[in-house]
C-alpha cells in the first residue's frame, strides 16, 4: 500500500492524525487544516454509520478518494514535488507569520472543496449517472454545516474577542458558512458535473483550468485588501497559544 494513500475512512483518520502529530512537534501551521479535516472526516464516518446517506459504501469511497487528494498533495509538498496551484497557495501560507488561523483554514478548504471535491465526485461516479450522487452530496453539506458552531467556538478560544463578535452577530460574519459551506460546495457540484461529462482524455486540461481559477480565489483570502489586512494583523497579535496548542483546540 502507498503510505500516503488510504483505502478506508479509518485509514484516512489515522493518516490525518500522523500529520497532526508531526505538525504539533514542528509547530507547523499546516496542522490547522489537518485537525479540522479530521473532525470533518469523523463526522462523515458517523453519518455513514447512522445511515444518513443513501449509499454508505459509495460515500466511503468518495470520502477516501477525496481525502487521498489532500494526503498526496501534503506528502508531495513535503518531498518538494509539484502540487496543484491551489494547494501550493495553502502550503506556502504556512511559511508566513501574519495569516490568522481562519485564513489558513479557508485557503485549505478552498483548495480541497473547490478543486478536490469535484474531482472526487466525478471519479466515484465513473460509469454511473452522477445525478445519483446529488442527494448524498447535499447530505455532506448538512453534516459539515453542523460543525460550524463548534469551529466558531474553537476559534473563539484562540482569539477571545470573537466571543463578543459572535454574541453580536450570531455567527462569524457569514465567512465560514458562505465561503466554505454553501458557495464553495455549489461550485464543486457544478465542476463535478462538468468533469463527469468530459471524456477521460480531457480531464487533465479541465482540472488544470479549474485549478487556476481556484488558486485565484485563494488570493482574496490571503490578501483581502489594505483595511482588512490591517485588522487581521490585530487579530493575529491577539491569537493565544503556540501553534501546537491551536491545533489541539481545533481537534
Amino acid at each position: 500500500m502507498n503510505s500516503t494513500q488510504a483505502k478506508t475512512i479509518d485509514e484516512v483518520i489515522t493518516m490525518l492524525e500522523d500529520i497532526i502529530t508531526v505538525s504539533k512537534e514542528k509547530q507547523d501551521t499546516l496542522g490547522y487544516f489537518a485537525a479540522l479535516y479530521q473532525k470533518v472526516t469523523i463526522a462523515v464516518k458517523e453519518g455513514i454509520k447512522e445511515g444518513r446517506f443513501e449509499n454508505g459504501e459509495r460515500m466511503e469511497r468518495l470520502d477516501v478518494i477525496f481525502a487521498n487528494r489532500y494526503l498526496l498533495a501534503y506528502h508531495d509538498y513535503q518531498a518538494s514535488k509539484p502540487v496543484t496551484k491551489s494547494w501550493l497557495k495553502a502550503f506556502l501560507l504556512s511559511k508566513k507569520y501574519w495569516p490568522i488561523v481562519l485564513q489558513h483554514l479557508l485557503v485549505g478548504m478552498n483548495a480541497h472543496i473547490n478543486l478536490d471535491l469535484g474531482i472526487a465526485a466525478a471519479e466515484v461516479s465513473k460509469g454511473e449517472n452522477i445525478e445519483d450522487l446529488k442527494n448524498d452530496f447535499d447530505e455532506i453539506n448538512k453534516v459539515l454545516a453542523s460543525l460550524v458552531e463548534t469551529v466558531q467556538a474553537e476559534l473563539a478560544q484562540i482569539w477571545r474577542p470573537l466571543r463578543w463578535i459572535l454574541k453580536l452577530t450570531g455567527r462569524l460574519d457569514n465567512l465560514i458558512v458562505d465561503f466554505s459551506m454553501e458557495l464553495a460546495r455549489d461550485g464543486a457540484w457544478r465542476f463535478a458535473k462538468d468533469l463527469a461529462e468530459t471524456p477521460d482524455a480531457g480531464w487533465a486540461e479541465a482540472i488544470e483550468k479549474r485549478d487556476e481559477a481556484v488558486a485565484n480565489v485563494a488570493k482574496i483570502v490571503i490578501k483581502p485588501g489594505v483595511f482588512l489586512s490591517l485588522m487581521l494583523k490585530f487579530v493575529r497579535l491577539g491569537e493565544r497559544g503556540t501553534v501546537a496548542k491551536k491545533i489541539e483546540i481545533l481537534q
